[in-house]
C-alpha cells in the first residue's frame, strides 16, 4: 500500500511540474505513473485473495499482467507516434505485436481458467455419478 501511496505522490508532483509545460514528455510520464499506480493496487488486491484464501488463485495475477502489458502498450503507441520513420519507431511497433500476442495469451488463460472452474469435480476426489454402475 506504501508504494501505491508513494506512487500517488509522484503522479501529483509530476501533474504540478505540468501546469507549465504541456509537451509530450510529462504527460506521457505522468500517464505511466497513474497506469502503475493502478497496477501496483491490482496486485495488492490479488495478494489480498491469496493470502485471504490460502490458496494460489491465477486469475487476478493474470488479470495483473494483462493491464501491465496494455499499460506498456500505451506508453509505447504514444513513443512510436514521435519515432515515425526511425528505425527505433519499427522497434517499438515490434514490441507493441508482442506485447498484443501477450495479452491475448493471458486472455485465453484466463477464459480456460474460468471454463475449469465451471466444470464438475474431476478424479478421485469427485462425487459419486449416480449414473454410472459402481466398479
Amino acid at each position: 500500500m506504501v508504494t501505491a501511496l508513494v506512487l500517488l505522490v509522484l503522479a501529483g508532483k509530476t501533474t504540478y511540474g505540468l501546469l507549465g509545460d504541456f509537451s509530450q514528455a510529462p504527460v506521457l510520464e505522468l500517464l505511466d505513473v497513474l497506469l502503475l499506480v493502478f497496477i501496483v493496487v491490482e496486485l495488492l488486491f490479488a495478494v489480498r485473495t491469496t493470502v485471504e484464501k490460502r490458496e494460489l488463485i491465477a486469475e487476478p495475477f493474470l488479470l495483473v499482467g494483462i493491464l501491465a502489458s496494455i499499460k506498456e502498450i500505451v506508453v509505447l503507441s504514444v513513443e512510436a507516434a514521435s519515432k515515425v520513420g526511425t528505425d527505433g519507431f519499427t522497434d517499438r511497433i515490434v514490441e507493441i505485436a508482442v506485447l498484443g500476442v501477450l495479452v491475448l495469451l493471458l486472455g485465453v488463460t484466463s477464459l480456460l481458467l474460468r471454463r475449469k472452474e465451471r466444470e464438475p469435480d474431476e478424479g478421485e476426489n469427485a462425487p459419486p455419478d449416480p449414473e454410472r454402475p459402481a466398479a
